[in-house]
């Protein structure tokens, strides 16, 4: 990727630049996740990613479409690019990512009710707009055309949706199926169990966050009256 700001002083380019930049920082943020949190629903998702990466580039190859030629984008300019350009490798990146988050939120994740339907509709409905926002933003802010962006996001979309069905959806809702017994043996294995896998949506609708905080409330209350007793 190669891009720079036509206007420096412009705090509306550096926002477009970083917007543009933002899928790099997701490689790295999917390694933190999975190894601070073991959790087998982000490794497979982080797995989905570079898979759909590997679909975008055997496309490329196949169809051969060159990129666009002295294209500018609005406040920013983008400098020519080598390899080809269809199917967009960025926007399929960020359909990708925002079709199996978005899945995941709606089937199997559960937030921490408010007490206000209207305020934990509304709640979900923002997460939802700010997925789709900043994936369409950052797809619309690359070197291609737009039949080479919308393709690429289209595609994106498509194989995060079929990637969660098979590997997140059914597996929870057909657990005797051989995509549920897949799963399982995902989890059971010696090699899993010695890395500390775990599949946290499989007991808790929220992937068991409010258990791990109300865990470390508990022993962060009982560490500090033990040490104010002592400061006694």
């Amino acid at each position: 990727m190669s891009a720079s700001v036509d206007d420096a002083s412009s705090n509306l380019s550096l926002v477009l630049a970083l917007l543009t930049l933002s899928p790099i920082l997701l490689m790295p943020a999917y390694a933190v996740l999975a190894v601070q949190t073991r959790e087998l629903t982000i490794i497979n998702m982080w797995a989905g990613q570079l898979l759909s990466e590997a679909l975008n580039l055997v496309l490329k190859r196949t169809i051969k479409q060159e990129r666009p030629v002295g294209v500018y984008l609005t406040f920013i300019a983008i400098k020519p690019m080598s390899g080809y350009g269809f199917p967009s490798s960025h926007s399929q990146y960020m359909g990708f990512f925002a079709a199996f988050l978005t899945c995941h939120l709606y089937y199997r994740h559960r937030f921490s009710p408010t007490g206000w339907t209207f305020l934990d509709q509304l709640w979900r409905f923002l997460v939802y707009f700010g997925i789709m926002a900043w994936s369409i933003v950052v797809a619309y802010s690359r070197y291609h055309t737009p039949h080479q962006v919308i393709w690429g996001f289209g595609i994106g979309v498509v194989a995060g949706i079929v990637h969660y069905i098979v590997t997140e959806l059914l597996p929870a809702q057909r657990p005797q199926s051989v995509y549920g017994q897949a799963r399982r043996a995902l989890l059971a294995n010696p090699v899993s169990t010695w890395l500390q896998i775990r599949d946290g949506w499989a007991l808790w609708p929220d992937g068991g966050r409010e258990l791990e905080w109300k865990q470390w409330r508990a022993e962060w209350n009982k560490r500090s009256d033990s040490t104010a007793k002592r400061a006694d």
